[in-house]
């Protein structure tokens, strides 16, 4: 009796430890960035790739996986539609392609464009958010289920370098921020800039598509250091859940029932520099939020999450130099190490890093001449980066020291979207294809 109990319990184990995951938003199922994935490809050259699709136009978002799904927002390159895809995971195929708008401004914005949201899904739906406010969700099928106009709603979005952070699908609500500055970058109506006077956390019901609740989040900051491209990470300490957003010169913490603001740090920026937006979302790893800060001009912190009101002098557990705190890449947590990709063309460098007391174990160069607009991802030992140029490094993870196991060329240049990772199978978006790894 107690051999057969042994023998199931430990096929149910194996079980779990070798389930394929989804990745299902931005930074994956654990909101770090990580997953659990094992048994990946040893190699990633182009030739290599079990399938590759080409897309009919470039965009920021990463891919979303949920079984043999995968959702893509995109632009047309022919027309500037705005578009929704979705993809066979198995064989590449376009499944379904949705026009969400029509013919939208893409005009200005630097090497983003309208499409720059991820998708996110619980697999049921999907979502799809664009620059221009339109959201909208998508059974498996294709079929429409809502549509919303955020800027009709609430203003269009005021940010220089168009929207894109991507939203939040967390304990079934929709979480959308809006972190902008207090009136309107382009030319729009008066009733524009006048909504355009607050940033806000935005909470929708996923299934409906109507509004839960709205939070106003202050700041003190000035012109375009009031803008953020994060996304809400959510995490529970002490028994509380929390959702945290950067941005504006400060942190805070969130309630996700009512968006009541728990704990703010900040101000890092005293002389109110005015024209340094903030890209990067954080990472939390066992209570402490990493934070990145804009453009080399101030630290890198780590913060005791969990407090109340304003802890900028009582929850600083550490901070780095300023020149290791990344412009645009969010910081990875993998197997209780930090990771911090400073992208940027002068540096290139990954740092590996103690999590609890931010001292530095190992730090080295990637490959290439382009920057890093993309986020580092892990699985299976491995960390994934790649450059503007679609060249893609794979460093071994781990205390052991700086290692590339692998660099290849994909050869399509303006790559702005991470790397994903699911079903055993690593998923790359280049600036005009969609690569496959696995089978």
């Amino acid at each position: 009796m107690y051999k057969i109990a042994f023998v199931f319990l430990a096929c149910l184990t194996v079980g779990v430890v070798s389930a394929a995951e989804n990745w299902g938003q931005w930074r994956g199922p654990t909101y770090n960035g990580s997953s659990a994935e094992t048994g990946l490809p040893a190699t990633y050259a182009k030739e290599t790739a079990t399938w590759s699709t080409q897309l009919p136009g470039r965009s920021g978002a990463s891919p979303v996986i949920w079984d043999d799904h995968i959702f893509l927002p995109s632009t047309n390159k022919v027309n500037k539609d705005l578009i929704a895809l979705c993809v066979n995971r198995k064989d590449g195929k376009v499944l379904w392609e949705k026009v969400v708008a029509v013919g939208q401004d893409q005009s200005k914005g630097g090497n983003d464009n309208m499409a720059g949201c991820s998708a996110v899904t619980d697999g049921t739906s999907a979502i799809f958010l664009y620059g221009t406010g339109n959201l909208v969700a998508y059974d498996f099928s294709g079929k429409e289920l809502w549509v919303r106009d955020l800027a009709k709603d609430y203003g269009k979005f005021a940010v220089m370098w168009h929207y894109s952070s991507s939203p939040l699908l967390f304990g079934g609500k929709l979480y959308i921020p809006v972190l902008q500055r207090d009136k309107n970058v382009y030319t729009g109506s008066p009733e524009d800039a006048a909504k355009n006077s607050d940033s806000y956390l935005l909470c929708i019901d996923p299934k409906t598509g109507k509004d839960l609740w709205r939070h106003v989040r202050p700041s003190d900051a000035v012109g375009e250091t009031l803008e953020s491209y994060c996304t809400p990470i959510p995490h529970t300490v002490n028994g509380r859940t929390e959702l945290v957003l950067i941005g504006g010169d400060h942190v805070t913490a969130h309630d996700p029932e009512n968006g009541k603001e728990f704990w703010r740090f900040g101000s890092w920026n005293p002389t109110k520099v005015n024209h340094v937006r903030l890209v990067p979302s954080v990472a939390i790893h066992d209570g402490i939020v990493y934070a990145p800060t804009p453009k080399h001009m101030f630290p890198f912190f780590a913060i005791k999450a969990g407090g109340e009101g304003d802890v900028t002098k009582t929850h600083l557990a550490w901070q780095l130099d300023k020149s290791v705190s990344p412009d645009v890449c969010t910081p990875l947590v993998y197997q209780n190490l930090l990771y911090i990709l400073d992208g940027d063309s002068k540096s290139k460098r990954l740092y590996c890093v103690n999590p609890k007391t931010g001292d530095k174990i190992w730090d080295g160069q990637l490959p290439g001449m382009k920057t890093f607009w993309t986020s580092p991802i892990a699985a299976d030992g491995k960390i994934f980066c790649i450059n503007e140029d679609s060249e893609l490094s794979v460093v071994q993870a781990g205390p052991e020291g700086f290692k590339i196991l692998e660099t290849s060329k994909l050869g399509d240049p303006k790559t702005y979207s991470s790397v994903a990772i699911a079903q055993k199978q690593v998923f790359v978006r280049t600036g005009t294809t969609l690569y496959c790894f696995g089978k």
